[in-house]
C-alpha cells in the first residue's frame, strides 16, 4: 500500500504517494529527477548522497522517503540562488575540489554542516569531519582548501556565478 507524502524540496511544497520501501535518495532522484544528488554505496558510508534535512546533513540512502514527511528538504541543486552559488559551491569552484565530481555533491552538503557546527574548525578538525565522505580521485588536498577558502569568507565573488558546462 502506497503513502502519501508532503515536504518542501528546495523550497518548493511537493507532494507524492510513494511506496513505503522507497529510499529517500531514490524518490529524490527517480521522481524529482534531482540527479545531482548520487547513489554511491547505498550503505551511508560513501557520503556522495548527503542532503540537508530539516537543516541537517543526513544521507538520503539510509532513510525512507515517508520518513521526510512534513520536513524541508534542500539538495545540492537547492543551494545556489538566482545564478548564485553557495559560497561552498563557489569555493570547490575556486580551488579545484573536486576531479570527476562524483563525490563533489554530498562534499559540498557535509562540508556546510561541518562549518555550521565547527566554525572555527582547523585543518585536523576538518579531515576529521570529512570521515564519512570518500573521494576516491582527489587525495581531499583541494577539498580541504576549498572548505578553508568558504571558512575565511574571501570566497571569489567571480566565482560564485552559476554557469553551465
Amino acid at each position: 500500500m502506497n503513502v502519501p507524502i508532503a515536504l518542501t524540496v528546495n523550497g518548493k511544497a511537493v507532494t507524492d504517494i510513494v511506496d513505503p520501501r522507497t529510499l529517500l535518495v531514490q524518490w529524490i532522484r527517480d521522481k524529482l529527477q534531482l540527479t545531482g544528488t548520487h547513489v554511491g554505496c547505498d550503505t551511508a558510508q560513501c557520503g556522495a548522497c548527503t542532503v540537508h534535512l530539516n537543516g541537517r546533513a543526513v544521507k538520503a540512502c539510509s532513510m525512507l522517503a515517508v520518513q521526510a514527511q512534513g520536513s524541508t528538504l534542500t539538495t545540492i541543486e537547492g543551494l545556489s540562488q538566482d545564478g548564485t552559488l553557495h559560497p561552498m559551491q563557489a569555493a570547490f569552484k575556486q580551488c579545484h575540489g573536486l576531479q570527476c565530481g562524483f563525490c563533489t555533491p554530498g562534499m559540498v552538503m557535509s562540508s556546510i554542516q561541518l562549518l555550521k557546527d565547527k566554525p572555527g574548525a582547523t585543518e585536523q578538525e576538518i579531515r576529521e569531519g570529512l570521515e564519512g565522505n570518500i573521494c576516491r580521485c582527489t587525495g581531499y588536498h583541494n577539498i580541504v582548501k576549498s572548505i578553508q577558502l568558504c571558512q575565511s569568507g574571501k570566497v571569489d565573488a567571480t566565482a560564485t556565478t552559476a554557469t553551465a558546462a
